[in-house]
């Protein structure tokens, strides 16, 4: 899967997830989402966020709960 709007780098937000390099993190979009709050609302509160954002980070969030941790064991 693609997510070029989610991006981590050390050096933004300790190395979170964020969007498209800004220092809103994946979890800071999910957290409103989950407090009830619409995309409408977001991108009113946070206006250098598009719908496409919201979107990846659900997806990106989605992915990564999927993904598993496989141990190998020598």
């Amino acid at each position: 899967m693609k997510f070029d709007r989610i991006t981590i780098n050390p050096e933004v937000m300790g190395g979170k997830p964020c969007v498209r390099g800004m220092r809103v993190t994946v979890s800071t979009v999910l957290d409103l989402l989950a407090s009830g709050n619409s995309v409408a609302t977001i991108l009113n509160e946070y206006p250098y966020l598009v719908a496409e954002d919201v979107t990846q980070a659900l997806a990106y969030a989605s992915w990564r709960v999927n993904e598993r941790e496989v141990v190998l064991t020598l």
